[in-house]
Order: structure tokens, then C-alpha cells, then sequence
């Protein structure tokens, strides 16, 4: 039997139990088509192109093969970009990217084994929840949730069907942020008693003109779960261009700088603070908000959080972008250097060069024993994930570890809107003793959207609850 219908009835067959089952890597050859794991991307836009894609497109093992946007107009250049590409590395016409404009669709090809989820932050959770529920392996742009409850939910339908779903938190695979992780958790500085993480924040911006919807654009559906707003183009995305688009600086579907970027930084920190499962004891936070202007996310702000180990983490626009963890014995910096995830990043390289440095030069050549903490190492995030589907690898930022940096991104955004120290307990995932903090653990979803209904309607929900 032929490997794609060996695996359709493999999927037919598990699909009546509601639970997929992984295809064991001895059945994937080397890099022939029949053989490549299928890839669907779902958003077309500025990361997809710039980043994502990109990612993917280095390895050999993977072909992607289909395109989901809900602006026809960025599926269609989603597809030519996909299709230039295969065409351009095989000197032929080789690929037709099949296109879908509701990513749902695309979940029911049953030749796609796996999607790149690309899409602004409010629809994360969901497309990841729905592709895990139909079998997909999943890499997924950061942050990974808009609520801590629907991060939870994701982790456990993530969980529950055993799907491989990576989160876009690739400094992990950045030499320099592995090694700085790797000297401080085996004890170079000393005690590590202090973490400084700095964030490049957003300004505030004009007023948005109700404009009309465009004709190629599905507004409701681009809305989701979020309440309903009129529609202007600078709180959605560029219609001429793939700039920097403007829903990330409205809270409509994010919280600004403290989840884009946060969670890369959070993320790594909590690697060489030995907290990735885990997460703070205590927040504090202050913060600016706009008081005019469509776009309404946090602008200068500080955050405290304190950890069961002692650790405290500190967290401003004021510090440097990366991460400077100070122990008893020395200190070790680590930022993204030169590295650019896209061309509209928003940080100044010039001001973020020096990707490593510590408070005595030999703190950064010790060599790291045999019976020392030893770090995965891996030189591409995406192939990374690619492998773990084959088998062949551990996954670096598996969901459970995604969610923990994503709820310190969140618990920080409550804090700045209490102006007030929260007591958090990590394990119940709850604040303590404050009903008031505990009702921004999760927001009223817009129907028919939401991961509340893909959650309650999951043939899972039964086993999960």
C-alpha cells in the first residue's frame, strides 16, 4: 500500500476514536515528494513571508503545499510567493498551492500533515486547538494565547491528541541564548538571584477613520472572538504592503510589546532560571497607557515578579532589549545581536548589537561538563519541529513550556491594569485570595467564534474535564 493512502486510512480509521495517531518515522523516506511531510500555512502575511515560510523552506523534508488568509487578496500573493519559490529551487513549475479563504477548510485536506499558524494574536489559540483536533502537527506563532484560560485549554487538547505543536519562540534556537541558559542554571555567576528583561515598547498613535470593509477582506471572521469594532485599516493590516500592521497595538487582540515580544524574552529567561513549567509567586507592575488615539496597548511600563527560588525578574522598556541575569558571582548578557525575525522589527540594531557578554570575558568560555546541565541545541527552530514530527528530535518549546512564558506576558498585562501586587499561585493557575485579578484570566468570547465552543464541542472535552 502506498505511503499517502496507507496514511489517509490511518487517519480515517483513528479519526472514529477522535484521537489521531502519529505516523512513526521509519515511514517518512528521504526527502522524495510522496514522502514529505505536507505543510499548510495558515496566515499570508508579514510573518508568513518574512519568517515563517522561510523557515520551512530550508528543509527538505517538508513541502508546503496549501494557503489559508481570510483576505483573498494575501492568500493569492501567499500562494505565488510559496509557488516562486518551489519554482526557483526547481528550475520547473513544480507546485499548485492549493488555497483556502477559511483556514477550516484547509484543516479537512487530509493530504496536509501539519500547519504553520501565522496569524494575529486573538487567532492563535483557536486555528491550534481545531488543527491538533483534526491531526495536525502544529507551529505556531507566539504569543501563544490572548487569555491564560485559553492557553490551558490548548495545552490540554494539545496533550491530548499527542500532536507536535512548536511554539515561535526561536531564540531557543539561538546559539547564544542556549549557552547563557546553560552557564547560568550550572552555576557560573554564582546563585542567580535577579533577572533584567527589556522590551522595545510602542508608542501612541492617531485616530483610525471608520473606512469601508475591504471586498477582499472577511472582517467578521478577521474579528473572531473579539468584540466588534468598525473597521479602519490601521487597527487591521496594510492593504498596499506587508509593514508592520496595527492590530498589534490595539488591545482589541493583544497587549501590546509585553506579549509580541515578551514571551521571547520571558521564554528565555525562564530557561536559565530553571522556571519553565512554572511560574511567579507574586507581580507587581506600572504602566502608561494612551489617553487618546485608535491604538491603546501599554507604553512605558516596569513589571516585578518574584519566584518560589528566590529569583526576582524585572522587566522594562528602559533596559536594554535581552535579557542580563546577576548572580552572587557575575552577571551574563544575552540579546538577539544582528538577528531580525522580520524587516519591519521594531528595535534599532545599531543599539542591540553585542549578542553575549558577562562581567568577566572567561565566564563565557567555560566548557560545560559531562555531568553538567547540558541545554538542547538546535540551529533552526522550524527544522527543529520538522524533526520532532519525524521522531528525530525533542521538541524545544513544546505547548506547556509556550504557555508558561505566554501567562507571565499576561499576568503582567493584569498588573499594569490593577496598579497593585498580585499573589499568583502557579499550580491552580489563579490568583489568590483577589476575585476582582481573577476575572482577567479569561474574556467573554464573540460567537461563533472562540476556543470555549471548540472546547466544549471537542469529542475530548469528556476525558479532559
Amino acid at each position: 500500500m502506498k505511503r499517502r493512502n496507507f496514511i489517509k486510512k490511518s487517519a480515517l480509521a483513528t479519526a472514529a476514536f477522535g484521537i489521531p495517531t502519529l505516523v512513526p518515522a521509519s515511514v517518512f523516506g528521504k526527502n522524495a515528494p510522496s514522502n514529505q511531510i505536507q505543510v499548510g500555512q495558515i496566515g499570508c502575511g508579514r510573518i508568513a513571508r518574512d519568517h515563517d515560510l522561510p523557515g520551512v523552506f530550508r528543509h527538505g523534508q517538508a513541502r508546503v503545499i496549501a494557503a489559508a488568509d481570510l483576505d483573498s487578496n494575501r492568500v493569492l500573493l501567499g500562494k505565488k510567493f510559496i509557488e516562486d519559490h518551489y519554482s526557483k529551487k526547481m528550475g520547473t513549475p513544480y507546485l499548485d498551492v492549493k488555497t483556502y479563504t477559511d483556514y477550516r477548510d484547509l484543516l479537512q485536506n487530509k493530504e496536509i500533515d501539519a500547519v504553520i499558524i501565522s496569524t494575529p494574536d486573538h487567532w492563535h489559540s483557536q486555528p491550534a486547538m481545531e488543527a491538533a483536533l483534526a491531526g495536525k502537527h502544529v507551529y505556531l506563532q507566539k504569543p501563544t494565547s490572548l487569555t491564560i484560560k485559553e492557553g490551558r485549554q490548548l495545552v490540554q487538547v494539545v496533550e491530548k491528541t499527542g500532536v507536535k505543536l512548536q511554539l515561535g519562540t526561536q531564540q531557543r534556537s539561538s546559539e547564544q541564548f542556549r549557552l547563557a541558559a546553560e552557564l547560568v542554571r550550572n552555576g557560573r555567576i554564582g546563585t542567580l538571584h535577579t533577572v533584567r528583561v527589556g522590551l522595545p515598547g510602542d508608542p501612541p498613535g492617531p485616530d483610525a477613520p471608520v473606512m469601508p470593509i475591504p471586498a477582499n477582506l472577511n472582517f467578521d471572521m478577521w474579528l473572531g472572538s473579539t468584540p466588534e469594532i468598525p473597521y479602519s485599516e490601521i487597527g487591521v493590516h496594510p492593504q498596499q504592503d506587508f509593514s508592520r500592521p496595527g492590530w498589534l497595538r490595539h488591545e482589541n487582540y493583544g497587549a501590546g510589546m509585553i506579549t509580541g515580544w515578551g514571551q521571547h524574552h520571558f521564554d528565555s529567561a525562564a530557561w536559565g532560571m530553571d522556571t519553565e513549567f512554572t511560574g511567579p509567586t507574586s507581580i507587581e507592575a506600572v504602566a502608561e497607557f494612551p489617553r487618546a488615539g485608535f491604538w491603546n496597548v501599554h507604553g512605558d511600563f516596569m513589571v516585578k515578579a518574584t519566584y518560589a527560588n528566590g529569583v526576582d525578574l524585572y522587566c522594562s522598556g528602559n533596559y536594554p532589549n535581552g535579557i542580563r541575569y546577576e548572580g552572587t558571582e557575575g552577571w551574563i548578557w544575552v540579546s538577539r545581536g544582528s538577528y531580525v525575525a522580520s524587516t519591519s522589527d521594531p528595535v534599532a540594531q545599531g543599539n542591540n548589537a553585542k549578542a553575549l557578554d558577562a562581567s568577566d570575558p572567561k565566564i563565557l568560555l567555560s566548557l560545560i561538563g559531562e555531568n553538567e546541565i547540558k541545554l538542547t541545541k538546535s540551529s533552526s527552530h522550524h527544522g527543529n519541529w520538522l524533526e520532532a514530527i519525524q521522531g528525530n528530535a525533542e521538541l524545544l518549546s513544546p505547548v506547556e513550556i509556550g504557555h508558561r512564558a505566554c501567562s507571565v506576558c499576561l499576568l503582567s498585562h493584569i498588573a499594569m491594569k490593577l496598579g497593585r501586587k498580585l499573589n499568583w499561585d502557579p499550580t491552580r493557575e489563579e490568583f489568590v485570595g483577589d476575585p476582582e485579578a481573577n476575572t482577567y484570566l479569561s474574556r467573554t468570547q464573540r460567537g461563533p467564534w472562540g476556543t470555549d465552543k471548540v472546547f466544549a464541542s471537542s469529542k475530548l472535552m469528556s476525558s479532559i474535564s
